[in-house]
Parts: structure tokens; C-alpha cells; sequence
């Protein structure tokens, strides 16, 4: 008779199934593994077809449990994953990293987060940081985040405590597109000029705030979803911007935007993160990017008054 076939598992497979034995869930096994809990529960479930026995017990009210194959099996494993784990080969030091992925709104990402990045890489060299971005306005939030940035009501979107910048509005254009006009004496002559349009940030606030509070909002010119876009639109001349201070310090600093008039008036939505898997590199993340906003809010209340 022929030799019956050996049917290995992968040793992924072998290492999922371990953890979630130990850990409970599929949940907390990946938080152990690096990875997300769907990818555990396919690897412990190929692991299960290819043995073609149950392993685990799924019941929605009671969690995970063994069956009596995978108490069977368990040791049998652990036994062999010690035995690879005491290979002298398999026990060279190496770096411990830890994944962070981190989704944030375009702009935010762009500048606040990424110009200031090399702050935190220096202070967290472990950590491997994989940073996305998110849509504004057709985005839900990003599960698939560690860490996750919104732009959002408060409350609603986002929790107070939750809140990073608290910031400042007020227009901003690119001297060219001044220099094309007649002087701005007073707010009513920027309604000489285009006035940029997005969803995200409606001219109302400011408007009342600059006693014109009869003024429509802008209803020529794109309609830009994004603030970034506003931003870049606002460089190229196209039109004024209601813009964040934090978002165009750099722009403002550099000369390339200039502000006509010192009235601010407070943003009504604000950036917040929100931790959808808590671990050290998620609080260190969190921590440091408190921080850095922290100084931003004080620099830009010094730049309002």
C-alpha cells in the first residue's frame, strides 16, 4: 500500500491556534499576534479543514471553548511549537517591533502628523507605524485602524475628552490674488473676491462673526471635499479660504498665505482620536500626538490674539 500523506499545517495556523487557546478570543489573539481578528479565525479555521476535525467550539453566548479534539490536540502542539521555539537558530536576538496602524483625514495627516513624525519614531524606535488615510464625508470610521482620526461634531462624532486641537477659523488667500484687487478696508470688500466652498467648513460662523450674517454661503466655483484641496486652491490664487490655523501655519509662516484680517472664530467640528485597539503603541501614539496638538492650540491662540 502506499504511504499514507502527511497533511502539515502551516505553522501561522499552528501559532493562531495556540493563542486562542490561551487568550479566549479571536480578539485578544490578535492583539498577541499582530494581526486582526478575522485573519486568526481563517487561519484556526484552515487549520481545522486541512485536520478535517473541529477544533474550537463557536457559541455566541459562551465564547470560545475547546472541543474534545482541540483539548486533544493542544499539547501536542505547544510541544512541538517548544520544541522549534529551543532551536539555538530560532533563538537569535532580534528587535521586538510592535505594528501601530494609524488612519487619519488627508489633511491632518499631511500637516500636522507627518512633518512632526520623526519626533515620535525617535522616541518610540520600536514601534512600526503605518499610517492611511481616510475619506472625509464618504467614510465611516476605519475599523481596521489601531488608531483612528476624525474630524467630527462634538458631541456625536466624537467624544469631548477625545477632542486633540480645538481650533481657529478665519480667511486666508495667496498675496497674488490680492495683489490683483482693490485693498480690503473691512470684512464686506471680501465679498469682492471668490470665496473657496467646501462641506466641511460652511462661511457662516465667520461671516456673523464679521457682522454679515445675511451673506449666503458661495454657491459658484468646485465644491472641494477635502481641506487640503482648499488649502492648495488657495495657493494657486483661485479664491480666499476659510482656513484652520493649524492646518496653514506653514503656508502662513513661509508668506505664501497671508491673513487680511485678525478676527478668528472657533471651529465647530474638531480632529479627535479615537483608540479601536488599546495596546502600549496605541498609548504612546495617543500620548505623543496629544502633546504635539497641545502646543499647536498654544501657538495658535497666541497667533488669534
Amino acid at each position: 500500500m502506499p504511504p499514507r500523506p502527511i497533511r502539515l499545517p502551516s505553522l501561522d495556523a499552528l501559532l493562531a491556534f495556540d493563542a486562542v487557546a490561551r487568550a479566549g478570543s479571536f480578539e485578544a489573539a490578535a492583539a498577541e499576534l499582530a494581526l486582526t481578528a478575522s485573519a486568526v479565525a481563517k487561519r484556526v479555521a484552515g487549520l481545522e479543514e486541512r485536520l478535517d476535525q473541529p477544533l474550537l467550539l463557536r457559541q455566541p453566548s459562551r465564547g470560545l471553548s475547546l472541543t474534545a479534539a482541540g483539548h486533544e490536540y493542544l499539547p501536542q502542539v505547544r510541544q512541538a511549537l517548544a520544541l522549534l521555539q529551543a532551536m539555538p537558530l530560532h533563538q537569535r536576538a532580534s528587535p521586538q517591533r510592535e505594528r501601530l496602524r494609524v488612519s487619519s483625514t488627508p489633511t491632518f495627516a499631511r500637516q500636522l502628523i507627518v512633518p512632526a513624525l520623526p519626533g515620535f519614531t525617535a522616541a518610540h524606535p520600536h514601534v512600526e507605524l503605518e499610517l492611511t488615510l481616510s475619506i472625509p464625508l464618504l467614510a465611516e470610521g476605519d475599523a481596521g485602524a489601531d488608531v483612528e482620526i476624525r474630524h467630527g461634531a462634538v458631541p456625536g462624532d466624537l467624544a469631548a475628552e477625545q477632542v486633540l486641537l480645538r481650533d481657529q477659523l478665519t480667511p486666508l488667500a495667496s498675496p497674488a490674488l490680492l495683489a490683483g484687487h482693490p485693498p480690503l478696508r473691512g470684512p464686506a470688500d471680501l465679498l469682492s473676491l471668490p470665496l473657496l466652498r467646501t462641506p466641511l467648513q460652511p462661511w457662516a460662523p465667520w461671516l456673523r462673526a464679521a457682522g454679515l450674517g445675511d451673506t449666503p454661503e458661495p454657491d459658484e466655483g468646485p465644491r472641494l471635499v477635502d481641506l487640503g484641496l482648499v488649502l492648495a486652491a488657495a495657493l494657486a490664487g483661485q479664491g480666499v479660504a476659510l482656513a484652520r490655523l493649524s492646518l496653514a501655519r506653514h503656508e502662513l509662516a513661509e508668506g505664501r498665505l497671508v491673513q487680511p484680517f485678525a478676527l478668528t472664530v472657533p471651529a465647530e467640528r474638531h480632529y479627535g482620536l479615537v483608540i479601536h485597539r488599546p495596546s502600549p503603541a496605541a498609548e504612546a501614539f495617543a500620548g505623543w500626538l496629544r502633546a504635539h496638538c497641545q502646543a499647536l492650540g498654544t501657538e495658535n491662540s497666541s497667533a488669534a490674539a
